[in-house]
């Protein structure tokens, strides 16, 4: 069934092995999120048994919240304030040097409109992608599917439903561009 999730494929969310993966990841979560400042080498031995992969010098502040944790790939020097939720049913890969403002939210799962598949436990997810150098101000939200360029800046509260360009500021729900930067 991972293997299925993963593809993008529909898949039951309450499968056995998927449900064991997430025990996994919730446990270890709960771990990291109960460390202080001062326990930053238990945190870092964590992260990197939490996450597919973890870059040298990324800080994310607890909590920190996941499904699986395994999905997600972060780069160097990376900064994630506290409340990252990163819902890796699908794959989330973050660029070098991004930095994650308070109660963002990357949410990689969807569900069918449809009442029957939605009752039967049917999902299925997309990729998100973060380029390098990103910010993504608070409480920004990032749907499935979604790739943001490099050097870009995404304003508070926003809702990132599609794709962003490189060097660019978007605000708003839906986000939408309302600036150039110069790379």
């Amino acid at each position: 069934m991972r293997e299925r999730m993963l593809a993008g494929d529909p898949y039951i969310a309450d499968d056995p092995e998927l449900a064991e993966e997430s025990s996994r990841a919730l446990d270890l979560t709960e771990v990291y999120n109960a460390t202080s400042v001062r326990q930053g080498a238990l945190r870092r031995r964590l992260l990197e048994e939490l996450l597919g992969a973890v870059g040298e010098g990324t800080e994310l502040r607890p909590p920190l919240y996941v499904d699986y944790g395994s999905n997600i790939r972060i780069g160097a020097r990376c900064f994630a304030n506290f409340g990252l939720v990163a819902l890796d049913v699908g794959a989330i890969t973050i660029g070098d040097d991004v930095q994650i403002g308070p109660s963002v939210q990357l949410l990689t799962p969807t569900h069918p409109v449809e009442p029957r598949p939605r009752r039967d436990k049917w999902e299925a997810a997309e990729p998100i992608t973060i380029g390098d150098n990103v910010w993504l101000g608070g409480g920004a939200i990032v749907l499935p599917g979604v790739t943001i360029g490099e050097n870009t800046v995404v304003g508070a509260g926003a809702v990132v439903t599609r794709d962003l360009p490189a060097n660019v500021v978007a605000v708003g729900n839906p986000a939408r561009v309302v600036r150039t930067l110069q790379p």
